[in-house]
């Protein structure tokens, strides 16, 4: 298949409405209409959300996952109370019993999907900045000071962006406008329409996005300006000339969901396409090895990067690893060694192909990661050299708030950008034809369920979002540029430790 020309240019970074693909969006109500309905059509008139729509006098099926609840449905002015007929119910949806985990809770993965439709925060009670996991992320707050500290700020001229490169002027200078950036999702874990929908995304706001370990597909050429490549343990696909297509490359030693276990791609999964990119067969499972057989010191390292950087003299370095109990050391050694960029990938990070027993119980947790190597790295005297990005179940606007206030300076995410595909986490991202979505899969007729001008669309309005509610916080907090947050923990409470932090004390913004 050729994607040049029709699929090759880069979308602006302007919300449009983008409904569902499966006609009727999951929501955490349900309205139903009886047949004593005479289609009076009063419920389009009172409904503030549109829920209710006609076509030729006729009401059409009610898009009930914009549903305020069953609350407003019974207010004397909304669509129960002014239904001459009764024939409107509003009830909960009893699929959102099974729906998501404790990480993803149905609400976050609903408010995920409204975002990505709309590029705006749910107007109804759905849950869009923790989880249920009643730790990690879910258990730090946001302080906020009674008033706006600066009230003269404007909101839009809140500054967003990073830098990328703070340390070799011989080299790309490189500042994206948002703090994030798609992480590595190689072809083969994910299609190629997958792949290509979170670049352009990325690439609309300016952004990169990581190509994984699966190699550098020719889809990909036109994107080059915001690309990563990857260059992992297994070195598929890996050639001079896709490092030097690139402004980063990234070395990933470790991944904060199987650090020690290298890559996993089972057989299924390798069709012919994937085999001739990664330069193997069909059909095999291919495993990465661990670690790097080239790599047993900090010397060696350095002699890694010494080789990119020879080969791609603007390239910038990235090196992603996860998150031992010596992270800070790693991170400063590769500081030393040359790179740019230190990717740290804590243990909440998802992958479809790890082995159960591995995740969630190896690595560090992020929160405790992210200051750990900030503290370090300002005690060397080294913090404003390199770029410091933290990945690893990075999941809301305020996840990306937190990790900043904690030491990062941007952040990675990945399966956001899927959940904003419709992603419902069945967990059978590993599996051939596992995903019913369309989603992480290479099975040819489940990659047709899902357009590319569609998917691209929902992510870009995905970080719209995200990016209203970063300058939202920003400016509740008084502070002009998300650069300014790095490290300021004194905006956040841990609620095991701050009695007087009431459980609900997250200021909700951009409603």
């Amino acid at each position: 298949m050729s994607y040049k020309n029709v699929w090759s240019e880069v979308p602006p970074a302007v919300v449009v409405d983008t409904p569902s693909r499966f006609g009727r969006a999951l929501g955490k109500y349900t309205v139903s209409i009886s047949d004593a309905c005479n289609d009076c059509l009063k419920c389009v008139v009172v409904c503030p959300v549109h829920v209710f729509a006609a076509t030729g006098g006729k009401l059409t099926p009610p898009r009930d996952h914009l549903c305020l609840g069953i609350e407003c449905s019974k207010k004397s002015n909304r669509c129960v109370r002014n239904c001459p007929e009764q024939a409107i119910r509003v009830a909960e949806n009893p699929s959102c019993k099974a729906l998501g985990d404790r990480r993803w809770t149905s609400d976050l993965l609903m408010s995920t999907w409204h975002m990505a439709e709309t590029g705006k925060l749910p107007e109804n009670d759905l849950e869009y900045r923790i989880g249920d996991t009643n730790g990690g992320f879910d258990k730090l707050r946001l302080l906020f000071p009674k008033r706006p500290p600066r009230p003269s700020l404007e909101k839009d001229e809140i500054d967003t962006s990073i830098r990328l490169n703070k340390r070799d002027a011989g080299r790309h200078q490189i500042d994206i406008p948002i703090p994030v950036y798609g992480g590595g999702m190689s072809f083969g874990s994910i299609s190629q329409i997958t792949m290509l929908s979170r670049i352009k995304a990325f690439a609309a706001w300016g952004s990169f996005t990581c190509t994984g370990e699966g190699g550098y597909p020719e889809a990909l050429f036109p994107f080059d300006d915001y690309i990563i490549t990857q260059v992992a343990t297994g070195l598929f696909g890996v050639r001079e000339e896709t490092i030097q297509r690139v402004k980063i490359i990234e070395f990933k030693y470790a991944q904060g969901a199987k650090p020690g276990l290298g890559g996993h791609l089972l057989g299924p999964k390798v069709t012919p396409a994937v085999a001739r990119i990664r330069e193997t067969v069909p059909g095999s499972s291919l495993f990465s090895p661990f670690p790097f057989h080239s790599v047993y010191s900090v010397e060696d390292h350095k002699k890694h990067v010494d080789w990119i950087k020879a080969i791609n003299p603007r390239g910038l370095v990235s090196v992603k690893v996860s998150t031992p109990t010596d992270v800070d050391m790693v991170a400063v050694g590769s500081y030393y060694a040359g790179a740019h960029i230190i990717h740290i990938d804590g243990s909440y990070g998802g992958t479809g192909a790890a082995p159960d027993v591995a995740k969630k119980n190896i690595a560090m947790p992020l929160e405790y990661a992210i200051p750990k190597v900030h503290n370090f790295l300002v005690a060397e005297g080294v913090r404003n050299h390199i770029t410091l990005i933290a990945s690893g179940g990075v999941r809301t606007a305020y996840d990306v708030i937190k990790a900043i206030a904690l030491g990062a300076d941007g952040v990675v995410t990945g399966t956001s950008d899927l959940v904003a595909l419709e992603c419902i986490r069945c967990h059978n991202c590993e599996s051939g034809r596992g995903c019913a979505r369309g989603i992480a899969t290479t099975d040819l007729e489940l990659v047709g369920l899902m357009d590319l001008k569609w998917g691209s669309q929902r992510i870009i309005n995905m970080l719209s979002c995200w990016r209203d509610q970063l300058r939202e916080i920003l400016y509740l907090l008084g502070i002009k540029s998300i650069r300014e947050l790095v490290g300021r923990t004194d905006v956040l409470a841990h609620l095991d430790y701050c009695s007087d932090v009431p459980d609900d004390d997250i200021r909700t913004v951009g409603k």
